[in-house]
């Protein structure tokens, strides 16, 4: 882990990705989730984690094909499963560092039940949740976190549905660190992940993303640049959040640490549990 440190952004890259059969990659021209591939690779590495202990678990949709491409230990799940697959993993080898790569549709829909009783149980695992704010892979339907009043191909006159805040969803269920990046700020993403990889217990980060295919052709977006600058434009980082009247603060999304408080964590807790019993203590 020593070498990696050492070399540059791209060098870094290259060394934990898999090359000879896994590229060209398969995302769209634009597309956020090779800058949010990047920071997590970085932060991997500033947290010196040696890649035979990371395991890198998704589900299905264009952000869980990111295990393809990382020369970690990794498991492409089925839809909305990404949770419980690692819930597993973890119970059996809790010694491993386990990273579960998402999207809003994979993680908030079919799988929002695994979401919300995994911050719940404090199940040391690290969540990140690419949320582009649609359903990439399977033909631009909408998705939880789609906004009121934006087009999918199941809202073709716009959404009329609430949309789930998941940093809101998540502290609420639990979670012990909660946070929220965007593609924009990707250093201060790398920050968080890293933060949330060195969280002992349930950790999520929600990464605001762009898919220019769908969500932005259907909403009027001229270019993947112009999404990047409504990130921009669309988000308060934490800290300056509260210095902001009310009326500055409205439709804005706030960045960075959202939550961070300790609670006993599950496989800990687990394992006192057969101790005892093993012991006759129970």
């Amino acid at each position: 882990m020593e070498k990696a440190r050492e070399l540059n952004p791209s060098e870094l890259m290259h060394e934990y990705l898999r090359h000879k059969k896994r590229f060209p990659h398969l995302w769209c021209s634009g597309c956020g989730i090779g800058t949010i591939m990047g920071a997590i690779i970085r932060a991997i590495a500033d947290c010196e984690l040696d890649r035979d202990s990371v395991v890198m678990v998704s589900g299905i949709g264009c952000s869980s094909r990111m295990p393809i491409y990382v020369d970690f230990n990794t498991l492409h799940t089925t839809h909305g499963r990404p949770i419980a697959f690692a819930t597993g993993i973890k119970l059996a080898r809790p010694e491993l560092e386990v990273i579960v790569v998402t999207g809003d549709g994979d993680v908030a829909a079919i799988g929002g039940n695994h979401l919300i009783h995994a911050c719940r149980r404090n199940i040391n695992l690290t969540v990140v949740c690419i949320n582009n704010n649609i359903y990439g892979m399977t033909g631009g339907q909408a998705s939880p976190t789609t906004p009121q009043g934006k087009v999918a191909t199941t809202a073709r006159y716009g959404d009329f549905e609430r949309a789930f805040d998941l940093c809101d969803l998540t502290a609420g269920a639990g979670a012990v660190f909660v946070a929220r990046g965007a593609v924009y700020y990707a250093r201060q993403l790398e920050k968080l992940v890293a933060q949330a990889i060195r969280k002992k217990g349930f950790a999520f980060v929600d990464v605001i993303s762009q898919c220019p295919t769908y969500y932005g052709r259907f909403n009027k977006f001229k270019s993947p640049v112009e999404m990047l600058y409504w990130q921009r434009d669309n988000t308060v980082n934490v800290k300056a959040a509260p210095k902001m009247k009310p009326e500055e603060l409205e439709g804005k999304l706030i960045t960075g640490v959202l939550a961070d408080r300790d609670y006993p964590e599950f496989t800990e807790l687990y394992d006192e549990l057969i101790a005892d019993l093993a012991a006759g203590r129970k």
